[in-house]
């Protein structure tokens, strides 16, 4: 069962990726700029790798279609979710960014008619469990709904982004194409939102901590953790079961987790703890059996 493997350490690089996401949500800077940063990382890995390979290979148009869908739908979920975090209370629109696993499992189903064995599915719900207390636990009042629809949005694009991930392997695509196309598309759309918006009232108005260089080098060091992920989710879906690697790379929160406890000194709360420990059961559970 490699693909486990290759689910955790989607989920551990995408954790990485979260820290530094929570590192430069802390310095005022163009976010459009930096997510361009990136996915620019990923272009020229994808270059690199593609340029490595002896063997020659065949793109088609339903490669180049998924390669390219994954890209667009990168760019509206990153943009939904920190769009809801602007207009809405974080924790909100955290727990409704969740939700990706279970529309994962739902559009397997419908699509391929591909189901989960009892074990696998008791493991997904035990997962998932855990990850939404983590979520929950973290003063979230329904009574305030604001930004919800985005943080709605935002799980039915990344969503939809593990599907097309998922059918670029169904479609055998090579897999340095399909990523050469999401990271191109993705910042391309990324560098015209920092065009469209670098002029704006609040840029005039507000001074950034960091330049315009600054900002996008950073985003190419981010990219490492991100390209990483997706070579490693991309491996997973290969041979795994398409809801159970959604759910388990999504416990990249664990990182994040982890991180503010242990450098940031925040404590840990008891649905956290407690959702910790479902995780950790959902994983042992889905290993042993």
């Amino acid at each position: 069962m490699s693909w486990i493997f290759y689910a955790l350490l989607a989920a551990l690089c995408f954790g990485l990726r979260g820290v530094f996401y929570q590192w430069t949500s802390q310095k005022t800077m163009n976010r459009n700029l930096m997510l361009c940063g990136v996915f620019f990382t990923g272009f020229l890995v994808s270059i690199f790798f593609l340029l490595l390979q002896k063997t020659s290979f065949d793109v088609s148009i339903s490669h180049i279609l998924v390669g390219a869908s994954m890209g667009v739908l990168s760019f509206l979920a990153n943009a939904s979710l920190y769009k809801g975090y602007a207009v809405g209370k974080a924790s909100l629109v955290s727990v409704l960014a969740g939700l990706p696993p279970l529309i994962v499992v739902v559009l397997a189903f419908l699509l391929w008619n591909e189901t989960l064995t009892a074990i696998q599915l008791w493991s997904f719900f035990i997962i998932f469990v855990g990850i939404y207390l983590i979520r929950y636990s973290n003063d979230l009042s329904l009574t305030d709904l604001k930004g919800a629809h985005w943080g709605l949005l935002a799980a039915l694009f990344f969503g939809l982004n593990d599907i097309m991930g998922k059918q670029s392997t169904r479609v055998e695509s090579d897999m340095f194409i399909t990523l050469l196309l999401m990271f191109g598309v993705g910042s391309f759309l990324f560098l015209l939102g920092w065009l469209a918006n670098r002029h704006s009232r609040n840029q005039q108005t507000t001074e950034l901590s960091w330049s315009t260089a600054r900002t996008f080098n950073i985003g190419m060091l981010v990219g490492i953790t991100n390209v990483g992920g997706m070579v490693a989710i991309l491996t997973a879906f290969a041979t795994g079961p398409t809801g159970m690697v959604s759910a388990i790379s999504a416990l990249n929160l664990l990182v994040v987790l982890f991180y503010t406890r242990f450098f940031l000194r925040v404590p840990f709360r008891l649905l956290e703890l407690i959702g910790i420990g479902f995780a950790l059961v959902g994983l042992i559970l889905l290993r042993l059996f």
